[in-house]
């Protein structure tokens, strides 16, 4: 049975899975661990890997964050398929607010600490969604660690994958206000879907997987 990894996004863990069904593969849903200061999305891909025992010839699922870090394993670990939900394959994908945040530098002036105070914010930033799944997404970023969001934040701006290899797929939502749609290519996309579509069009996303897996 073929192993399928799932890799949350920035300010979640595992439990960002808990409506995706895969079927007929050994689901590993991860979570994250702490970073060095040095490490780019590279380093850390090649962590995840290690720490996990990742098997070559499996499924790796990334949302958001996640996501990018599926297609930098993708280089190091040959895979069946890499999948991207409510992410970016290549830097030439990436909104125009990462050239912003990364040269002007503002984000190093945010405290790892205050990001995980912002729940508040995810309605705006994310869509809206079910007050069970608000809340379970405010608790997951309420538990995040600090150290590692302040990583996060600087490592996806210096986010630059070119290379997208065969049997990669990405799934995205026209509402989603972190990765526009428009500029990702050959995206699967679901009319309504936000940001943060696997908690409230989950149904959407497994019929959908159910049919990539399957080819």
């Amino acid at each position: 049975m073929s192993k399928a990894y799932l890799i949350p996004g920035l300010g979640a863990d595992s439990r960002a899975y808990s409506n995706i069904v895969i079927e007929d593969h050994e689901v590993i849903k991860l979570d994250w661990i702490e970073p060095d200061e040095t490490d780019t999305l590279k380093t850390y891909a090649q962590k995840l890997i290690l720490h996990y025992d990742m098997s070559p010839l499996s499924i790796v699922i990334g949302n958001s964050l996640g996501g990018m870090l599926a297609m930098e394993i993708s280089k190091i670990l040959p895979l069946k398929k890499t999948i991207l939900i409510s992410s970016i394959k290549t830097i030439d994908e990436a909104p125009g607010y990462f050239s912003f945040f990364k040269y002007t530098g503002i984000y190093k002036l945010v405290p790892g600490k205050l990001i995980t105070k912002f729940g508040f914010l995810i309605r705006y930033i994310f869509g809206k969604m079910k007050k069970e799944q608000e809340e379970l997404f405010i608790d997951m970023l309420q538990r995040s660690s600090p150290t590692f969001i302040k990583w996060a934040m600087r490592a996806v701006l210096y986010f630059d994958n070119k290379i997208v290899l065969p049997d990669t797929y990405t799934i995205t939502g026209d509402r989603d206000r972190v990765f526009n749609y428009k500029r990702i290519k050959n995206a699967i996309v679901i009319p309504g879907g936000t940001h943060l579509m696997i908690f409230d069009r989950a149904d959407e996303v497994n019929a959908i997987l159910k049919n990539i897996l399957a080819e």
